[in-house]
């Protein structure tokens, strides 16, 4: 049987290889997916004091059970367990989620049959989101190891506003391909608060990725999340920084693969007929093969993708092609998410 397995992950590494190989004087490549995903409200049926978590209960405003709870894991599991298979048989070495209510969750997710078969973990810390949704990483251990965790608050820098709780910044710390690799998932403040709170919050984001670059300027650092803006938008353009093209990213700067995604008219969530593209994931300067050498001896990017699957979509009514959310109009739908997942692709020699 032992024998079996280490065929078969040879088997898988070669396949991946030929994936992402450009000819066969090319040294063999090992690719790895790092994904995000905004999970749209994963509740468990239970009150967590202090939280406003009542629509999502037994007698709250979504008759929130046992059974929407149970098909919500399933689904949610179906496509994290899918999100990077398309280059890679194994999928993501780490996924970064929005939108979920408590540590739970997270394990009861884990403990899903496509997820429980490749023992995802998760990394977590509570927030202080007056609903009480947070950000997450769930990560495969035999691809990648946690080092450190800790979640930065997002400061309010207005005196007004100082009662107002929200999403922190979630920094995983960790080792992917033998390699220092550190990660930020983030869920900016929502559309409804204006996009001055967005910006700073990219302002925010700004000073702890100097803070890293300063600690270790070969990082290889990850940005993602749930934005609430476009890449265009101030608040990832100017206050974050993230560049458009590869060519115009300096040493200490960062590249949004995904603006380029939008202005061709894809996104990840629609609204009023129109694609939106707030679930991105920006690299790094260290990530990036700017002069197209083609040297993979450490950790670069090679592509991008946002993932999609007919599941995902509506297939009829009024809104037909949009993302197949879990509610819509008061109706259970047992959809996915109202936002579509994406992935970025690294490789690098293997020895």
């Amino acid at each position: 049987m032992k024998k079996y397995v280490a065929f078969l992950a040879l088997t898988l590494l070669v396949s991946v290889s030929a994936a992402f190989s450009q000819n066969k004087n090319q040294p063999r490549l090992n690719g790895y997916a790092i994904g995000f995903y905004n999970l749209e409200n994963l509740f468990d049926t239970c009150h967590d004091v202090g939280h406003n978590d009542y629509e999502y209960l037994p007698d709250g405003g979504n008759k929130w059970n046992g059974l929407k709870y149970s098909h919500k894991l399933k689904n949610m599991s179906r496509v994290l367990s899918e999100m990077g298979t398309d280059k890679i048989p194994w999928g993501c070495a780490a996924i970064g989620v929005s939108e979920v209510e408590n540590a739970k969750c997270l394990e009861d997710l884990c403990n899903q049959e496509p997820l429980k078969a490749r023992n995802f973990q998760f990394v977590h810390i509570e927030g202080p989101d007056y609903r009480g949704v947070d950000c997450a990483l769930l990560y495969n251990p035999r691809l990648f190891t946690v080092r450190d965790i800790k979640l930065v608050p997002y400061v309010y820098v207005l005196p007004e506003d100082s009662a107002r709780n929200t999403r922190g910044f979630f920094v995983v710390s960790g080792t992917l391909a033998d390699e220092h690799v550190t990660i930020i998932v983030n869920h900016l403040p929502s559309r409804f608060a204006g996009s001055f709170y967005r910006e700073e919050g990219g302002r925010q984001i700004r000073l702890v990725k100097d803070s890293l670059l300063k600690e270790d300027p070969d990082l290889k650092l990850i940005i993602m999340g749930d934005m609430n803006d476009d890449p265009q938008d101030k608040s990832m353009a100017e206050a974050l920084g993230a560049k458009r093209e590869m060519k115009d990213v300096k040493k200490d700067g960062l590249w949004n693969p995904f603006w380029n995604t939008l202005a061709n008219g894809n996104g990840t969530l629609m609204y009023d007929g129109r694609w939106n593209l707030f679930d991105q994931i920006i690299l790094s300067h260290s990530l990036l093969d700017q002069k197209g050498k083609k040297d993979y001896r450490t950790l670069k990017y090679i592509s991008h993708q946002i993932f999609r699957r007919d599941y995902l979509f509506q297939t009829e009514g009024k809104y037909k092609g949009n993302p197949l959310r879990t509610h819509a109009g008061g109706a259970w739908l047992d959809g996915y998410s109202d936002h579509l997942p994406t992935v970025v692709y690294l490789v690098k020699e293997a020895k």
